[in-house]
């Protein structure tokens, strides 16, 4: 299991959380920002494990014992059940993931225009392009944007501002199989299942929960030479 805080700060930054009894302060300065960030970053750290309420109380109150050094039980006895409790709270939001999944993949074949292949992708095509189509093996220009199925979008370059260039075959099989279908200039929404997608897992540093199916519009700008 991947840290991405020092455990000291994570448990100093959380220690100010449980103890904050007024209205949190907002960020003013670029540091505040940075300051800020690292509690985003915490509060991400966590989300694999899906806590309730009451278990996050339990994080907090083990974060505050350990940053004033009486801490109950130690982290070294309990290593391996956390990482047991990690994966089966990963399973479970996979199993409830796909289950959604399904629902929202059957809903999307039935889209005018929609056509589902073997691989269980959905493509519906949004604008006709009049340009090359790219084979597995070209290196292609994009604008995108991800959403989750409840229309979540965690990742845009449209936003951005800022097309992205990758080879087709290094990418997600999704997009893959579904860009080929494109021509220069088309615009399509690729709609793809986990198994196609990022599985069971979420990518590292993503808002991606595990076994989620995405839906992707896709703008082919161009075939790079």
């Amino acid at each position: 299991m991947k840290n991405t805080l020092p455990a000291a700060l994570a448990a100093a930054l959380l220690l100010a959380a449980c103890n904050q009894t007024a209205a949190p302060p907002k960020p003013q300065t670029d540091q505040d920002k940075t300051v800020y960030a690292l509690g985003v970053a915490v509060q991400e750290s966590l989300k694999p494990f899906a806590f309730t309420p009451a278990e996050l109380e339990l994080v907090m109150a083990g974060m505050r014992d350990s940053a004033a050094g009486k801490a109950e039980v130690k982290v070294a006895d309990k290593q391996a059940d956390i990482q047991k409790l990690a994966l089966s709270r990963q399973a479970a939001q996979a199993a409830e993931g796909a289950k959604k999944g399904v629902e929202y993949q059957e809903k999307m074949a039935k889209e005018p225009g929609a056509v589902k292949t073997a691989s269980g992708l959905i493509y519906l095509p949004v604008k006709e392009g009049t340009g090359a189509s790219p084979v597995a093996t070209d290196k292609v220009k994009v604008h995108y944007t991800g959403k989750l199925i409840d229309g979540t979008v965690f990742d845009s370059s449209v936003t951005r501002g800022s097309p992205v260039t990758f080879p087709l075959s290094g990418v997600i099989p999704c997009w893959t199989e579904g860009v080929q279908k494109m021509k220069v200039g088309g615009k399509a929404r690729l709609i793809c299942p986990a198994a196609i997608a990022y599985g069971d897992r979420s990518p590292p540093g993503s808002a991606i929960p595990p076994g989620s199916t995405l839906d992707f519009e896709v703008e082919l700008l161009d075939i790079v030479k």
